[in-house]
């Protein structure tokens, strides 16, 4: 009898097996389920498409090729003013051919540079400095100055000299090298604060001041004493600085407030 009942089981599990050929395995629910995950996909696509595509070109903002704007600029160490930039980078030289070309291949590509003024003369030659590529490194490139978080060396032809936060010191004390912007010249307040990324703070209006500050911790820098004079400075090349409706002193203007993606700031 056991053997009959094995046999009898064998072949259920043998025509179970015959029908089961063939047959698809399907989702549950149909074909409800992997649609919907086809149709998630393909439009998340689409949005990262339509993204990539209508984002602003980085070089569409001002300034453009043709604008002149000016910034005051200066350094500051400890408690001292150093001296202003020199070098307008506008030598030239004539090839073999009698073509004639700027020596300074920075200054040729950007359009930035200086007057001996402590002002940066920014008028764009290209797309290459246009628009949010508009960057303190941009002028500073043109001069060989080095900045980093750690440490700023001036080339030889602007005084060489080098400041290393790891040994430099301002009577005694540890210092941090940061920028400080301020939106127009004519600005009271404290300015803002970099304190990483120095070279990419963006320049976005004309009429702005930069100061590379090395000094102790929670140092409050001043603009340099030449920034008041930028309209008269700018006007150097025939660029035109725009003059507030508020001098130094009044503290009513209206602020601008144009946004800009920028480097970290600290406080004021």
């Amino acid at each position: 009898m056991a053997t009959s009942s094995s046999s009898s089981s064998a072949k259920k599990v043998a025509k179970l097996a015959q029908r089961g050929k063939g047959k698809k395995v399907r989702f549950q629910g149909g074909t409800l389920f992997p649609a919907v995950v086809v149709g998630v996909l393909v439009v998340g696509l689409l949005v990262i498409v339509y993204a990539r595509q209508s984002r602003p070109d980085p070089g569409s903002f001002p300034p453009q090729v043709g604008d002149h704007w000016h910034a005051a600029f200066g350094i500051y160490a400890c408690d001292t003013w150093l001296p202003k930039i020199v070098g307008a980078q506008e030598e030239t030289v004539v090839d073999s051919q009698g073509n004639e070309s700027l020596v300074n291949d920075l200054y040729a590509a950007t359009g930035v540079h200086s007057h001996d003024d402590g002002v940066i003369h920014y008028h764009p030659f290209s797309t290459r400095s246009v628009g949010k590529r508009a960057r303190l490194g941009v002028y500073l490139d043109v001069y060989g100055i080095e900045l980093s978080e750690d440490r700023l060396a001036l080339p030889e032809e602007q005084g060489g000299d080098v400041f290393d936060v790891d040994d430099y010191r301002c009577n005694g004390e540890e210092v941090d090298i940061k920028v400080v912007a301020w939106d127009n010249f004519a600005d009271t307040g404290a300015g803002k604060n970099f304190i990483t990324d120095l070279k990419d703070v963006p320049l976005t209006r004309d009429g702005m001041v930069f100061v590379i500050a090395v000094v102790p911790p929670g140092t409050d820098v001043d603009m340099p004493p030449w920034a008041i004079d930028l309209p008269t400075l700018g006007a150097v090349d025939g660029g035109n600085v725009p003059v507030p409706s508020t001098v130094p002193g009044d503290t009513t203007a209206t602020p601008d407030t144009t946004d800009t993606t920028a480097p970290v700031t600290t406080g004021g």
